[in-house]
C-alpha cells in the first residue's frame, strides 16, 4: 500500500479559510455504498434513524499560539529575535512543549519577552520543539492563554490568513468542555443547538468521549509504505458510563456513528479486545484499508488532505477506490476542503 495511492490534486481556491455561517448551512455529501448524494448540513436527519448514536468529542482548544521576543544579552542588539511558540502539552513537571518558529533560533536557557507581559526560559530543545517554563504558576498558564494566546488555526489556513477574534468561537465546537487540545475535532463544528435539539426530538442519542487533538494530527506520512508509518499519540477517554452506552446501542441494534476521525479512533482504540470497553490513556492507533471496524458503522467527518493519514481512514471505512470517487465528486461540485470546510457522512452499506 503505497503513499501515492492516497494522492489527487486539489485546487487550492477550495480551501475554506472561515466557516460557514450559521454553521449547519455548511454542504453535505453523503456516501451510501455507492451513491452519492449532495445535501446540507441540516439535512443530516435525513439519514438517521431513532436508536441510532453520536458520538462526540467533548475536547476544548485552548488558545495555544503565543508571539515573543527571545531576548540575550549581546551590544549590538542582536539578542532580540521575533519567535511564534504553539503549544502542545503540559508537562508534569509544569512546563509546556512547544513547537516553534523559526526553532533555529532558540537553545536552552534563552529568555523569551511574551507579547502578554510575561516571561518564558527555554528549558530544553530537541531537533523538533521546545520545553518552556512560565514565569507563572502552572495553574495560571491556562489564564495567560486566554488572555494573550490565539486559537492554533491548522498551517493551511494560517498560510492564508492570520488567527483572529473569531476564531475563538468559529474553531471551538459547541459542546467543548475539558481544555487540552491543540486542533479542533472539526467535523464537530457544522452542529449548533437547534440541529442537536432536532436530532434528539428524532430519538438520536449522544455520547461524549475526549481526545485531545495534538498539534501531530497536521504531520505529513513521509513514508512510501504507508503501513510502516508511526502515529503520533494522543490521551483520550471513554468513561465506563460511555462505554456500557456504547455497547447498549449495538446490542439494540441501534448504529454508532463518530462525529469525526477523533472520536473515531478513540473508541476503536477502547475495543481493541474485540468489544468496547472504558479508556483512559493515549492512543496511536493507525487506521487504514484492511481495517476492521469493531464499533463504528459510519462516520461524520469533513474532506481531508492528500496523502494524509486521514484520508486513508475514511478510505478504510468506504474503500479506496469508493473514497477517491467521492472526493472527486467534491472538486467537480466546489465542496470547501478541510478544517473549517464542508462534511461529509460515510455509510458503507
Amino acid at each position: 500500500m503505497k503513499l501515492s495511492d492516497f494522492d489527487f490534486d486539489l485546487p487550492d481556491d477550495l480551501i475554506a479559510t472561515r466557516p460557514a455561517s450559521p454553521r449547519s448551512s455548511s454542504r453535505l455529501m453523503v456516501g451510501q455504498g455507492d451513491a452519492i448524494t449532495d445535501a446540507v448540513f441540516t439535512d443530516l436527519p435525513r439519514w438517521l434513524r431513532p436508536g441510532d448514536r453520536l458520538i462526540l468529542n467533548d475536547t476544548k482548544v485552548i488558545p495555544a499560539r503565543l508571539n515573543g521576543t527571545r531576548v540575550r544579552d549581546t551590544t549590538d542588539g542582536s539578542g532580540r529575535a521575533k519567535v511564534e511558540f504553539t503549544l502542545t502539552a503540559a508537562q508534569p513537571d509544569g512546563s509546556w512543549r512547544a513547537l516553534v518558529k523559526p526553532l533555529r533560533k532558540l537553545k536552552i536557557g534563552d529568555t523569551i519577552e511574551l507579547d502578554a507581559g510575561h516571561r518564558a526560559i527555554i528549558v530544553d530543545r530537541t531537533a523538533t520543539d521546545v520545553a518552556l517554563r512560565f514565569d507563572c504558576a502552572p495553574e495560571d498558564v491556562h489564564a495567560l492563554l486566554d488572555a494573550a494566546g490565539q486559537m492554533p488555526l491548522p498551517p493551511y489556513i494560517a498560510a492564508k490568513r492570520a488567527p483572529d477574534a473569531q476564531d475563538r468561537d468559529d474553531y471551538q465546537t459547541v459542546w467543548a468542555r475539558h481544555s487540552g487540545a491543540v486542533a479542533a475535532p472539526t467535523a464537530s463544528l457544522h452542529f449548533d443547538a437547534p440541529l442537536l435539539e432536532e436530532l434528539r426530538a428524532q430519538g438520536v442519542d449522544f455520547t461524549e468521549v475526549t481526545l485531545h487533538v495534538g498539534a501531530g494530527t497536521f504531520l505529513p506520512v513521509k513514508v512510501e509504505d504507508v503501513t510502516t508509518h508511526k502515529m503520533h499519540a494522543e490521551w483520550g477517554e471513554v468513561t465506563p458510563e460511555a462505554a456500557a452506552a456504547i455497547a447498549q446501542t449495538q446490542a439494540n441494534g441501534g448504529r454508532v456513528i463518530p462525529v469525526g476521525t477523533t472520536a473515531l479512533r478513540l473508541i476503536e482504540s477502547a475495543a481493541v479486545a474485540g468489544q468496547i470497553a472504558p479508556f483512559r490513556g493515549n492512543t496511536e492507533i493507525f487506521i487504514y484499508p484492511g481495517y476492521e471496524f469493531r464499533v463504528a458503522d459510519g462516520l461524520i467527518t469533513n474532506f481531508h488532505l492528500p496523502q494524509s493519514t486521514l484520508l486513508m481512514l475514511v478510505s478504510a471505512m468506504m474503500g479506496r477506490d469508493r473514497m477517491l470517487r467521492m472526493y472527486a465528486h467534491a472538486i467537480a461540485g466546489k465542496y470547501r476542503f478541510f478544517s473549517y470546510g464542508d462534511a461529509s457522512l460515510l455509510l458503507p452499506e
